[in-house]
This record gives C-alpha cells, structure tokens and sequence, in this order.
C-alpha cells in the first residue's frame, strides 16, 4: 500500500498533476485522512497498533509530496532558462519624462539647509481666520493688508460669522506653532500663499517660506548669522556680499530687509558681485504682542522671524524671468527647467542640481 501511494506521488507530471494527488491523499475526504478519521471507531489495543503506522504512511506521503514539488519546480526552471532569451540587440528602455518642478526643488533645498541648521518643518492651513492671518501677527484692524485688493476673502458661512480668509503669508504657521509646541521654536513654515496681484513678477498664488527661532536670550545677531549662513548655502557661493536695511512690519521689531549684491553675467542678473543691491527677504525681531499672542511670556522668550518667497529665490538661482511661467503648465517650460527626481538636495553634495 505505502509504495502504491509513493508511485502515484512519482508519476505526477506537472504541479497541477501533483497537487490533485495531495487533495486525493490528504485533502479532507482524502484516503490517509479517512484512515486517520477511523482511528476514533477502533478499540484500545487496536489504536494503539494502527495509529502510529498511519501517522508514519502520513509523514512519508507528505515528504514524498514535499520532494516531488522541489523537483517540479526545478525542472521548470531549468525548462525556462533553457528556452527563454534576452534579445541584447532590443533599444534600450526609454527614460522617464517626468521631471520635479522647480518650486518644489527648492523646498525641498530649503528644508535641507535648515535642517542641518537645528529647524524643523512646519505647516497649516491655507484657509484661515482673521486673527491668525492678521490680529495675532500685530496687524491692526485699518492695516493695508487686509484691504479687499491684497486679500481673498471667502463668503461667510452665516450672517455673523467673520469672512475666513486665503492666507496672504505663512506667517500664522509660526502663531499655531507657538501655540501647540511653546518655546523654544525652530522652524520655517514654506507653502502656497494668496493675494490680488499679477504681473511679471507678482501672481494670485505664489509659494513662500517663513522662519521663526524662539528662545532665551536671541538676539539680532544670531538672526544676522542664520541668514548669511543660509544665504550663503543656497546660491552655493561665496562671494555674496550682503547688507541689512531698516523697513517695517507689523509683526517684528526692530525689523530689516536682506539686500543681496547681484552682477552680470551672459546678460543676466545674478547673485554675486557688487555692480548693484537686491532685496530676497525681510526679518527683524519678533515683537512682544506676537510673543504673547502664541501664549509665551516675552519677558522670557525672545526671537526672529524672516521670510521670502520661495518662486523668486528659484527666479534668482536657475535664471527664470517670468514668475507667470512657474503656473502655466507648459510642459516644454517644465522640461527645460524641471529637475530629475534623483536630483535630491543634500549638503554634502551640494543643494543644487
């Protein structure tokens, strides 16, 4: 009987074959499946006899069957490898077209520049309220900016309810930052931002990038290092010469903007040189209210604040002229200045492609 069943095991030519003599064998009506059921009607001594020999007859079919797929499947392989054959004279596949916008190149620069300056990423949501958009960053109620030409403001829900608006800066990042983490605080806040505006150099949306450092004993001096240092990295020269100007904004005090000097090279303005001045950001410190409005104690926490958008720092770097050509969607435009997706910025081999 057991070598009736080991012949059968042998005989099976292929794996569909074999597994149907396993189902016949050991499947739930299968023949060693009945032997083992009728253990239950036998007497003791019987049993005792029986059940060892059927549980060995088991072993010996499943091992059988164990070896038989082994042999299958190697003879299958041996099958495949013996007809089947490269053709080397085939082109080569064709490379990807897609390629990484440059926007999202230099976040993704960014991120890696203040990553190794001790900043994390921060983020929020494009449709805010009033007070983190303008209140809590120290802008009065008659402020500029809230004018209906700087500002989308959305239907309200309800008769009382204030009009939410599309951000105008990432700047209330930093307040919901404050808010949920406390001091200290390091981190940029980069995103897309909205308001009223087009022209070369202007559109309704645009990307930015914000930071904010809060701590214990900050100072306008390690706000001048970080920029420099940042600056320095990103255009990947040393020869940028840069100075600080005073200006205003509601939410830092004192406040300044960064003039970088630029030249002309190939008939194009540059970062580099000394032939004129050009603004990239504006920073300064953060003002005490904006302090107390994140729930800190400005007594005891001070801080900076900068930011720049992130379209002219790409416009600066790789030569683009025209700030409507990053949202037009001309592949051709992309094509020229898109980046591989293995150019991934890293400090050690340099943040730019």
């Amino acid at each position: 009987m057991p070598d009736a069943l080991l012949d059968r095991i042998a005989a099976a030519e292929d794996l569909q074959a074999l597994d149907n003599v396993r189902v016949e064998l050991l499947g739930k009506s299968g023949e060693i499946t009945a032997k083992l059921k009728s253990l239950g009607s036998m007497d003791a001594d019987t049993r005792a006899s029986e059940a060892p020999k059927i549980h060995a007859l088991r072993e010996r079919v499943t091992d059988a069957i164990a070896e038989r797929k082994a042999a299958l499947e190697a003879g299958e392989l041996e099958r495949k490898l013996a007809t089947e054959k490269v053709d080397l004279s085939l082109p080569a596949r064709e490379q990807a077209t897609g390629s990484v916008h440059p926007v999202s190149q230099v976040m993704d620069e960014l991120a890696e520049i203040f990553a190794d300056l001790g900043f994390s990423v921060a983020e929020g949501p494009e449709i805010e309220t009033q007070w983190y958009n303008f209140s809590a960053l120290n802008m009065p109620e008659n402020h500029p900016a809230r004018a209906m030409q700087d500002t989308f403001y959305l239907e309200p829900r309800t008769p009382d309810e204030e009009p939410f608006v599309l951000r105008t800066h990432t700047s209330p990042v930093q307040i919901r930052a404050g808010e949920s983490q406390g001091a200290p605080i390091y981190v940029i806040a980069p995103g897309r931002v909205y308001r009223s505006d087009s022209d070369a150099t202007h559109t309704p949306m645009f990307h930015q990038v914000e930071g904010l450092v809060i701590d214990k004993a900050i100072t306008l001096g390690h706000l001048k290092w970080t920029l420099e240092t940042f600056v320095r990295a990103f255009f990947e020269r040393d020869d940028i010469v840069m100075r600080f100007r005073p200006s205003y904004f509601p939410f830092t005090e004192p406040s300044a903007e960064l003039d970088v000097g630029w030249s002309m090279e190939k008939g194009r303005r540059v970062v580099g040189g000394q032939e004129g001045w050009m603004e990239i950001l504006g920073s300064g410190m953060v003002h005490p209210r904006v302090i107390s409005n994140m729930g800190l104690d400005p007594d005891e926490w001070q801080g900076f604040a900068f930011g720049c958008g992130i379209d002219r720092l790409a416009m600066l770097k790789y030569g683009m002229d025209d700030l409507r050509a990053f949202f037009d969607g001309d592949i051709r435009w992309l094509k020229h200045y898109g980046f591989r997706a293995l150019d991934v910025p890293t400090i050690s081999g340099g943040v730019g492609a």
